[in-house]
């Protein structure tokens, strides 16, 4: 379904007006750079090399384009956008941004509970694209903004349409059948590891299944923040939430996990010595990633950067860091 070299995932049967829209907008959703690590890597093994999957190149400008486009292209094929119902979901604001660029695009309306302590930056994106924005409980993060999907789609069945992104199918979907076969192409099968973090579980989840179908000898590993407390916006410590359905235990594992201090760390040095601006979940890729890089004496190491730095440049106490 994403990018030039996968366009679909299923065969779509849509109507005349709805096919040029999205074959244009899944024809640039994807196919993101692959950045090598060159600065922050220098204490590893010569011969261990770190990359990172530069997902901002994405439209709505996060690795959230494509399950958001691939949940609505599922849900535009079985009816259930028709009659001018509003896609509703929960977000912590990536996903939000995707589902209302889309939303904008294909005239479909967008209905999103969040936290009401999600940044600035995100709320103005989200108002802009004019999505309908319902902000619950700051100290119930995610989930309350989960609970609150959950009660309008359950009081308003007419109205709405949940999209659930935590328990769609085509989430991790996505992954796999674009963000896995991009990762193998890049570095021409030589990848040795792939790390990702645990949100929805959906990133993870679609380029394991997809590498362990492809190249079985490729380690697989996921990481969480480390505490239920933390300042990793869009990630989950999976043993105090509300586990998405589409999280798959056995696959993830043990996750390793990341202190917020380290990413917040890791945000500065990117930028200083990389040129990377990139986002806190971005960063935290980075501190697990070479958690594992530096375990080895050879191998391929690639990570999954999910946005850049911009939605966070509100948050005064991370920049003066810098």
């Amino acid at each position: 379904m994403m990018g030039k070299d996968n366009m679909t995932l299923l065969d779509f049967r849509l109507t005349e007006s709805n096919t040029i829209p999205l074959d244009s907008l899944a024809y640039h959703v994807g196919n993101t750079p692959l950045l090598p690590l060159r600065r922050v890597t220098g204490s590893l093994s010569p011969r261990v090399r770190v990359f990172a999957k530069a997902e901002w190149f994405n439209p709505g400008g996060s690795v959230k384009d494509r399950p958001a486009l691939n949940i609505i292209q599922n849900a535009i094929i079985n009816g259930h956008l028709a009659n001018g119902k509003r896609l509703l979901d929960s977000t912590s604001g990536n996903m939000g941004i995707s589902y209302a660029t889309f939303g904008a695009a294909l005239g479909i309306p967008v209905t999103l509970a969040l936290p009401a302590n999600a940044s600035p930056e995100r709320i103005s994106i989200l108002k802009a694209l004019g999505a309908e924005l319902i902000l619950t409980d700051p100290l119930e993060g995610s989930d309350g903004a989960i609970m609150k999907a959950r009660e309008l789609a359950a009081e308003f069945p007419d109205k709405y349409w949940y999209a659930n992104q935590y328990s769609n199918e085509a989430n991790w979907q996505a992954h796999y059948v674009s963000t896995g076969p991009e990762i193998v192409r890049q570095t021409n099968g030589q990848i040795t590891h792939f790390i990702a973090g645990l949100g929805t579980s959906g990133t993870f989840t679609g380029t394991s299944r997809y590498l362990n179908d492809q190249l079985p000898h490729v380690k697989t590993l996921a990481f969480q923040p480390d505490a239920p407390f933390h300042g990793l916006e869009g990630l989950k410590h999976m043993p105090t939430s509300i586990k998405p359905g589409i999280y798959d235990e056995a696959l993830a594992g043990d996750p390793l996990e990341v202190k917020t201090e380290a990413a917040h760390e890791m945000v500065i040095r990117l930028a200083r010595e990389e040129g990377l601006f990139v986002g806190i979940s971005s960063a935290a890729a980075a501190v697990a990633a070479l958690q594992v890089a530096s375990e080895l004496e050879e191998g391929v190491v690639v990570t999954v950067f999910p946005d850049a730095g911009y939605k966070y440049l509100s948050d005064k106490k991370l920049w003066e860091r810098a």
